[in-house]
């Protein structure tokens, strides 16, 4: 959102300093009153009036590393995001990991349940479909694929 400008505040607080009450001025210039209470509070204790400047986030952790973090995922684009994160030697979270991937644009499936190549829990067949006991009286065998 836009800050108010300086001749909005001017305005605001002449009005004010003229005697009107806080909430007549809030309904003449279309401002909030909490918002009048504030610029008179900082006129007061500071002197000041003119719209702070926007606090940007700061540069993520990971950035200084990018060009690590994309060595590590094409040395090993099948790695998790834990051993990422251990390779990487930096002290920042799973999901930030993520976000950076995300970011970089990075992109790779996993899943905890499917680690390896054979697990069990990741067979093309289910057992349930091989023997044909997911469905009363079907002998058929069933094969995902």
């Amino acid at each position: 959102m836009k800050s108010y400008s300086m001749d909005l505040r001017e305005r605001v607080l002449a009005d004010c300093d003229a005697g009107l009450e806080v909430r007549q001025v809030a309904v003449k210039y279309r401002v909030s009153e909490s918002w009048i209470r504030r610029l008179l509070q900082r006129r007061r204790e500071s002197g000041e009036v003119a719209p702070r400047k926007s606090g940007h986030a700061a540069e993520p952790k990971w950035l200084a590393h990018r060009e690590r973090l994309e060595e590590l995922v094409r040395e090993q684009p099948d790695a998790t995001l834990a051993e990422l994160r251990e390779r990487l030697g930096i002290d920042i979270s799973v999901p930030t990991l993520a976000r950076a991937l995300r970011a970089l644009q990075l992109t790779f499936k996993k899943s905890r349940v499917c680690r390896g190549a054979r697990s069990p829990r990741c067979a093309r067949t289910s057992p349930r479909l091989a023997n044909g006991s997911d469905r009363p009286g079907s002998t058929s065998v069933g094969v995902l694929g």
